[in-house]
């Protein structure tokens, strides 16, 4: 997690906690307990049309898609209802940059608020975040970041 206090008022979810929450069977897990925390609208979450595009490549994978057993209808069912409840937000013409260019995006939705916070399971961003901005793991938002 980076040193920043958890400030968020909004969060922003990787694709790899969204899948991981719904790949879990562990209800009590910090990405499961995020995903429901979005399907319920318990919590404010970051979206931007890239963000959506990517939970939708990654959850149509032929080797997820055979683990979470959606089907592509479902899955869009699932992006559609998450994006309905989402804070969106419009990252054209924002300049940030990750060390994965991959990630830019993420680091450009993290730019559009300053009381935003990612929640990633990828240790090269919590370990390389942008400066002044947080970041961080789905068990310390469960532990710290929801309190």
């Amino acid at each position: 997690m980076s040193d920043t206090v958890v400030r968020a008022n909004v969060w922003i979810v990787d694709t790899n906690v969204l899948v991981a929450g719904l790949l879990s069977t562990d209800a009590a897990s910090p990405p499961v307990k995020m995903v429901d925390a979005m399907l319920s609208g318990e919590i404010r979450y970051l979206l931007c049309v890239e963000l959506l595009a990517e939970y939708r490549t990654v959850l149509l994978r032929k080797r997820i898609q055979r683990r979470h057993g959606m089907d592509e209808n479902e899955v869009d069912a699932l992006l559609e209802a998450l994006a309905t409840s989402a804070v969106v937000a419009d990252i054209a013409g924002r300049t940030e940059t990750a060390l994965d260019a991959g990630d830019n995006f993420l680091w450009r939705l993290l730019a559009v608020r300053s009381d935003a916070a990612l929640v990633t399971g990828d240790a090269r961003l919590l370990e390389n975040p942008p400066p002044g901005e947080c970041v961080l793991s789905p068990r310390a938002w469960l532990d710290e970041g929801t309190s």
